[in-house]
């Protein structure tokens, strides 16, 4: 499409479920962004969305993405890949939900064609934006052990997808992104509990520097917890999500070990999502590649996978039947 009416750079919206509304309302808000419209396969929904928004419901997806140069794809991670490659092909810059695709297949295919295109391809590993992991990701030097913990209370929304996918790819994506070196060893169990999906996992990911992480994820909690702590030569780091801040205990050099220091890190005042789709914005502005790309979406998958693989292992050995659904992040 031309672009030469728009002050402002047009995106748009597909798939306007849950997650999918709240990317709509961000971007309405965004300075520099025009939002052209919204798509979704269920029409009532897209006009319920458009019209709370003020903006067009697309009657097609090729009409929302005649009017775009930037999309958001906020769709079940089945039609990741079709629809990627759709957007890709049409010239647009994308955000995609996480994770990446279904396969790591698919997420090169996605990866090969954005840079054939010159296109910008995120993905929405959202925790990477907590103004608390931003802040200490800053003063991370040399992290040795990580312990973390994300628990949440039972949900019907999430039954058509594994808890490691659901959740633990979040903090797997924080893991790899904050240590400098390639995973040695995986080992992991899950358990299905109210479902047929492993419902509650854990993993220790071990790291070719001797770097550790022990990871749980669990979605039949009593309690919403999200913690993520690690340690670092003379430091202990831990972040709270929920908060959106994180705490420094030191021993300063020289100092006795009575002498601790606590620090909490300054941090901005924004919520995650919009700080995601700000940088996008920027992304799609300056060609700058993004923080979250292709390739680090297909690292985390990977990750991810082998962590599932390991969990069927121990499921087979003691006899536990898994159900296998294709992964699912978002809204159609």
């Amino acid at each position: 499409m031309s672009l030469a009416g728009h002050a402002n750079i047009p995106f748009v919206v597909i798939g306007v479920g849950e997650h999918g509304r709240h990317h709509a309302r961000q971007l309405k808000e965004i300075p520099g962004v025009h939002l052209a419209g919204v798509y979704d396969v269920r029409t009532e929904r897209a006009r319920e969305v458009a019209e709370e928004l003020g903006v067009q419901a697309f009657d097609t997806l090729e009409q929302a993405m005649d009017m775009a140069r930037a999309a958001c794809l906020a769709v079940p991670t089945t039609h990741h890949a079709a629809l990627g490659r759709r957007a890709l092909e049409h010239g647009l810059d994308i955000l995609i939900e996480k994770p990446i695709t279904r396969t790591l297949e698919e997420a090169d295919e996605l990866i090969r064609l954005a840079d054939e295109k010159g296109r910008i391809l995120q993905v929405g590993h959202l925790e990477r934006f907590n103004p608390g992991v931003t802040a200490a990701k800053a003063v991370t030097r040399q992290p040795l052990f990580f312990e973390v913990h994300r628990l949440g209370v039972f949900s019907p929304r999430s039954l058509d997808v594994d808890v490691v996918f659901d959740l633990m790819i979040h903090d797997l994506d924080l893991i790899l992104w904050m240590v400098a070196a390639a995973v040695r060893e995986v080992r992991a169990v899950g358990l299905p509990v109210l479902s047929d999906k492993v419902d509650i996992a854990n993993a220790r990911v071990e790291f070719h520097n001797g770097a550790v992480a022990n990871l749980t994820a669990s979605r039949v909690s009593t309690e919403k917890v999200r913690k993520f702590r690690y340690f670092q030569p003379r430091e202990y780091i831990s972040i709270d999500f929920s908060r959106r801040d994180a705490l420094v205990i030191s021993i300063p050099h020289g100092r006795s070990p009575s002498q601790i220091h606590f620090r909490r890190l300054p941090t901005r005042a924004v919520e995650p999502l919009r700080a995601e789709l700000e940088s996008f914005v920027d992304c799609v502005r300056t060609r700058r590649p993004p923080l979250v790309g292709g390739r680090e979406g297909r690292a985390a998958l990977a990750l991810a996978e082998r962590v599932m693989n390991c969990i069927e292992i121990h499921a087979a050995a003691v006899g536990l039947p898994l159900a296998r659904p294709g992964r699912q992040s978002g809204e159609l």
